[in-house]
Order: structure tokens, then sequence, then C-alpha cells
């Protein structure tokens, strides 16, 4: 089976070109994404059960992996929450499967999005890992618009390696990632 297109143009393109840029001594110390974590919250499922599986359903078409559903870990009694109730899903991607999402993400899901002029490069948190939120789950062609009951977003957070935001930036750029323009607004 052949690598995914964006490992490849990691390890033939990026590696190089991010060593000569940071003055890195040995290809090790440039930055690689180690996992990309995509969770979805789903504060309606308190009242609708279903809504979780449906979200399931929809986090495991988008990702090509099984997502897991998310606990609540406190009680809140002004939203009818109890510890342990079903509140959300989340599913983690690594390897190739990370890869293969990154590229849809990029070139198929971000471009549908309505008035879509890049993404903010302010989602970093200061260690290199950068968190986007998805609006709408409808952008990703796996979800069939006519079986969505409810229209719900998404965080997407990409953890790398890098050690600051720069070269968490550099890296993501580098992989084709539509930031947007700084001199623009």
């Amino acid at each position: 089976m052949a690598n995914p297109r964006l490992k490849d143009k990691y390890l033939n393109e990026i590696v190089p070109a991010l060593k000569d840029k940071f003055q890195y001594k040995s290809i090790m110390q440039v930055p690689q994404i180690q996992k990309i974590s995509i969770n979805k919250g789903i504060g309606a499922a308190v009242a609708d059960k279903k809504l979780i599986d449906a979200g399931i359903e929809e986090l495991s078409a988008i990702s090509g992996q099984k997502a897991v559903q998310t606990l609540a870990k406190n009680s809140i009694s002004n939203f009818k929450l109890r510890e342990q109730m079903p509140i959300g899903a989340r599913v983690t991607l690594r390897g190739d499967k990370m890869y293969e999402f990154l590229d849809r993400l990029m070139t198929v899901a971000l471009p549908r999005v309505r008035d879509f002029r890049g993404i903010n490069e302010k989602g970093f948190d200061g260690r290199g890992n950068y968190t986007l939120g998805v609006k709408e789950q409808i952008i990703f062609p796996e979800i069939s618009i006519d079986k969505v009951n409810k229209i719900s977003g998404m965080n997407i957070s990409i953890v790398t390696t890098a050690k600051t935001d720069e070269e968490g930036y550099e890296l993501l750029k580098a992989f084709g990632m539509p930031f947007k323009n700084k001199n623009a607004n």
C-alpha cells in the first residue's frame, strides 16, 4: 500500500525545507504532526440520546475511524446534566489515517465553507499545536445533507512536536494549510 500523499510530501519536501529554515542539526529535530483530535460536543444530547449515536456515526464517517462518546465529568443541575452522562463524541487519528484526514480537510472540506478566505493563524496554543473550529459538519463530503437532523460543529486539534508557534505555523503552512494572509484584513 502506498504512503498517503501528505506523508510523502512531509518526508521529501517539508523536512529538508524546515531543516534549512530553522537551522536544525538533525532531521529528527524537524517538527512533525503527532496526532489530530476531533471533538464534537453535543449539548442537546441531555434531552435526546439519539443525537450521540448520530454524532458518533458522523465523526466515524468523517475520520475513517470509530469515534467514542465522551462523558460528563461533573453534574450541573442548571443544565440537567449528571455525572457520566454522554455529552459528545471524539476521535484521535494517528499515522496514515491522520495524513489522509488532513489532506481531505485542506483540499475538500475547508474550501466548501461559505465565504472561505483562509483559516486564522491565531489558533496556536503557544507550543506549536493548532486548533480550529468548524461550524457545520456538512462541509465534509462524507456527510449526506439529507441524513443530518441537526447541524453542529466540531473542534479539530492538530498536535505537533514543534516547540514554538512559529515552527508549528511553518510546518502546517508547508503542508498547504490555507492560512489567511497576514496583511489582509
